[in-house]
């Protein structure tokens, strides 16, 4: 069965630009939206059962319940700090898949609603004409929410996790040519201390339409391997975003 929701939001500072003032604090304020599949596995409870997903990116918009993402971005001198709301719900009726203990082959619903907010500060560690990179760490705060009905509610389990993890990270912005510029971000976390592994990445090019408006499009990617006992979730959420940005 499959999950392929399209995400829409307002973003702040996610493709910041790579001039900014000296001896102050700036930003930037984002619009996007973000397409993406959701791909994984979700085993509510210990002998219950597993709920296999994958997406289609032909069937995007079909089984999206709500979504909201914020972020932000700031900076003075060298002194970097972010921070990134997601909220997401999805929805899928399907098939338990043959060769499941007890109920392979029965009609099933599955949800899943996810929450997290990362927070992190850091260091410009090179700036230059062509470049500029900052070092950051902090945390990811998830409550992942999970529920699966089988057979019309004969097996079903609605399990609520919330857990921190720590993360590391980098963000690169390149400059292209006259106008033109790309953002690479990179974050890995969780190591045992809240999920297994979290990561999340992205990249966009950048047009600089006149001082304060940029225009962009790329790739996002947001994974999460959460276990605890006989619960497990594995997701993953990628997929193109484009977005209009702000500059102040």
């Amino acid at each position: 069965m499959t999950m392929k929701p399209i995400l829409l939001g307002a973003c702040i500072a996610l493709f910041p630009s790579l001039a900014t003032a000296e001896g102050g604090w700036t930003g930037q304020v984002t619009a996007y939206v973000w397409a993406t599949g959701l791909g994984g596995d979700i085993t509510p409870r210990a002998g219950g059962p597993t709920l296999s997903f994958s997406e289609a990116f032909s069937d995007i918009l079909e089984d999206l319940d709500g979504a909201f993402f914020l972020s932000a971005y700031a900076r003075r001198d060298r002194f970097v700090l972010m921070g990134d709301i997601s909220a997401s719900t999805s929805s899928r009726d399907g098939v338990i898949p043959p060769g499941v203990p007890v109920v392979g082959g029965l009609p099933a619903e599955g949800r899943l609603r996810q929450r997290s907010m990362t927070l992190a500060a850091g260091y410009r560690v090179v700036a230059n004409d062509g470049m500029t990179l900052d070092a950051l760490a902090g945390m990811r705060a998830w409550r992942v929410e999970s529920r699966i009905s089988v057979a019309g509610g004969i097996v079903q389990a609605s399990p609520r996790e919330s857990f921190v993890d720590p993360i590391v990270a980098l963000r690169a912005n390149f400059a292209l040519a006259p106008r033109w510029s790309a953002i690479i971000y990179a974050d890995l976390g969780g190591f045992g201390a809240g999920s297994e592994r979290t990561s999340q990445v992205f990249a966009t090019a950048n047009y600089q339409v006149n001082d304060k408006l940029y225009l962009s499009a790329g790739y996002r990617r947001l994974d999460v391997d959460y276990r605890s006992g006989g619960t497990r979730v594995d997701v993953t959420m990628a997929g193109p975003i484009i977005g209009a940005t702000l500059r102040f």
